[in-house]
């Protein structure tokens, strides 16, 4: 498959994802603001674009007050006697007032003209998905950020692998100079415009890692590989991969070795092309720091096995636990209350 191939498959992917999550969360949420309008795109009014309904009054002239939707070139023009179109795209309903004002000074003397917004429908929602509680799509009345988004989508879940990627689907209406974004670095997935965070830099309140969100964003936070561990653990489990498992962790997370586990032999099967293979561990050597650890691959499945109750380890562990049991039996029969 050629380079480009795997390009557009990578985006079918993203964007499928995208489109699932988003069916099955119709509604949508909306992050506003109770100080007054702010645009989504960083700049302090809300900018007008194309779909924004706008309600134009003329006092005294109800002839010549409308409820116009700005059209696809950014402009109004569907007002009753107007020359030409006013251009409305990127500019505040104070600007296009005015404009409409001294248009309809040619036929009125010191018109009083009011314009406010009546819909605001030009910015497109965002979608969040992947391993957060709530996927859905958001619209925003006001400038964004990663961590708003995520807030609303009620936080990451335990299976996020920590990174999180956030694809653009369309330009910026009214770009705004120094954004963070542009100054991210991209991966090799940047050809295709997709930036990655890592959430652990977004935990820490790094600015470079909380960019502001365009309309039409798709944020995905990415979910983690599984590994399991099995056999004589506290806690048999499920874990997920985040930036770096080794064995001596997950064995750790998993609430450590029971008393009779053979931790001199731990085996680990992994996947590979054509079947698996199996790998055997000195854990205790690990433990001493005399072995290094194992960093785990996803789908590794760890197998700490039963020392055997008649090993050397098997009898010593149970004759530990005969004498810890007398002790106990001895001790509460010899208190005096």
């Amino acid at each position: 498959m050629s380079k480009k191939s795997l390009i557009l498959a990578a985006i079918f992917v993203f964007v499928a994802g995208a489109y699932s999550y988003a069916q099955q969360q119709p509604q949508i949420a909306v992050v506003g603001s109770n100080s007054g309008s702010v645009d989504s795109q960083g700049i302090r009014h809300y900018l007008l674009g194309p779909g924004d309904v706008l309600d134009v009054r003329v006092f005294g002239q109800p002839d010549l007050s409308s409820i116009v939707e700005i059209d696809a070139e950014g402009n109004v023009s569907s007002l009753p006697f107007l020359e030409k179109p006013i251009s409305a795209q990127c500019r505040t309903e104070k600007d296009v007032q005015k404009d409409v004002a001294t248009a309809y000074a040619k036929y009125i003397k010191n018109p009083q003209v009011s314009v406010q917004i009546k819909e605001r429908k030009s910015r497109q929602p965002a979608t969040i998905f992947g391993a957060v509680r709530a996927p859905m799509q958001v619209t925003m009345m006001r400038e964004v950020r990663l961590h708003e988004l995520i807030t609303k989508a009620q936080g990451w879940t335990e299976r996020a692998s920590g990174t999180i990627e956030i694809m653009h689907t369309e330009p910026q209406m009214c770009p705004a100079d120094g954004g963070v974004f542009q100054n991210a670095a991209l991966s090799e997935k940047g050809s295709f415009g997709i930036a990655i965070y890592k959430i652990t830099d977004l935990k820490a309140g790094k600015e470079e890692a909380d960019p502001l969100i365009w309309p039409g964003d798709i944020v995905r936070v990415t979910e983690g590989d599984p590994v399991y561990i099995t056999g004589s653990v506290t806690t048999p489990r499920e874990l997920v991969i985040r930036d770096k498992l080794t064995l001596k962790l997950a064995i750790a997370m998993a609430g450590g070795p029971s008393r009779m586990a053979n931790t001199k032999e731990v085996h680990i099967l992994r996947q590979k092309e054509g079947g698996q293979e199996e790998l055997k561990i000195n854990y205790d050597a690990i433990r001493k720091g005399t072995a290094p650890d194992v960093e785990l691959k996803p789908f590794d499945v760890i197998e700490v096995g039963d020392a055997g109750l008649f090993s050397n380890k098997g009898m010593t562990d149970l004759f530990k636990g005969i004498v810890r049991g007398t002790a106990g039996v001895v001790t509460q029969r010899g208190i005096i209350y």
